[in-house]
């Protein structure tokens, strides 16, 4: 359709944006995978698969401390300088993207990829 074919094609523009805080295009191409009905492929920059939804539900390896919730189950808390420092992440990431005239939509902590060097990266724009 259209409407994907410009999507496809306004990711595309994207691949010329070098930031720490965005997850990068490697390459991108209109070319498929025979048998597949796609557009093209974009490979990205290997960021791992931790991300904030992890962490703030505490399905994930990043440490956090662990806190009583008074019921006697332990639960994962993020203290207030991890907090601070992947919200500082963020807005680096947002105000780049912004500069760059670009706007997300989609933010969630599911599409705020954490590399193993504690860095937030901003991905699927």
């Amino acid at each position: 359709s259209l409407a994907s074919r410009q999507s496809f094609w306004a990711e595309l523009n994207v691949a010329h944006l070098d930031h720490q805080n965005v997850v990068r295009v490697i390459a991108a191409s209109t070319c498929s995978p025979s048998g597949q009905d796609s557009l093209g492929t974009i490979i990205m920059e290997y960021v791992g698969n931790s991300t904030l939804h992890h962490v703030i539900y505490g399905t994930n390896w990043v440490t956090a401390k662990k806190k009583d919730d008074g019921l006697g189950c332990g639960r994962e808390s993020l203290s207030l300088a991890q907090s601070l420092h992947y919200s500082c992440n963020i807005a680096a990431g947002l105000v780049f993207l912004h500069s760059q005239l670009i706007v997300h939509l989609d933010l969630k902590p599911a599409n705020i990829f954490i590399t193993e060097q504690n860095i937030c990266k901003i991905g699927d724009f």
